[in-house]
């Protein structure tokens, strides 16, 4: 969620579409399961576990007591520094000491089921995908995984899947005409998935 205020808007996007939708932004052990009553599909998580540049493995065990690894997805967005890819926090501004290797995503898969991986230095910008990081990701995740940024046009979709290896899903924002972008229809996106997913 995007700031204060917004909990009643999110509480009745999931009484519409209960199973439908994750929900992120400020889940921590606390509230994660009351998420889940009302009718979340997944808690997304990233500053409850990664604090003060470090991993707080109780907390990331406690997430997964209570609502269950099948419930839980964990942001992992990051930002490229040096030759290595470091997971960010506080809207992507803090750096973590966490890198997104194959070793670190093995590690982290053993307690959700589920990542979600903007590319931050090419969030936003409708200027191409982190082809580099996307290609990373195809080789390396084991388990459903999400790609977010920089995504301009169907071009750049039809890329991440042949860098993904038909691996990984991905977001469209800032291009999507109902967001006010000029690169992607809603209709061309959606008509994108069901060829991808031999959708009649």
């Amino acid at each position: 969620m995007l700031g204060p205020g917004n909990e009643a808007a999110a509480s009745e996007a999931m009484r519409a579409w209960p199973g439908g939708l994750q929900v992120g932004g400020g889940i921590s052990v606390d509230n994660a399961a009351g998420w889940l009553d009302k009718g979340a599909a997944a808690v997304i998580v990233t500053s409850y576990v990664f604090q003060n540049g470090k991993i707080h493995e109780e907390r990331l065990r406690a997430l997964m007591t209570a609502v269950g690894r099948e419930h839980l997805v964990l942001d992992l967005s990051c930002r490229k520094k040096g030759d290595d890819y470091f997971i960010v926090t506080d809207r992507w501004q803090k750096f973590t000491s966490v890198t997104v290797t194959e070793q670190s995503l093995a590690y982290f898969s053993s307690f959700c089921s589920e990542f979600l991986i903007h590319a931050v230095d090419v969030e936003g910008k409708c200027a191409g995908i982190e082809e580099e990081l996307a290609e990373k990701l195809g080789r390396w995740t084991q388990i459903p995984t999400t790609y977010a940024g920089g995504v301009k046009s169907l071009a750049d979709m039809e890329r991440l899947q042949v860098l993904g290896k038909n691996r990984l899903d991905a977001t469209i924002g800032s291009a999507l005409d109902i967001f006010g972008g000029k690169g992607i229809t809603y209709a061309e996106a959606v008509a994108f998935h069901r060829r991808s997913c031999n959708l009649s």
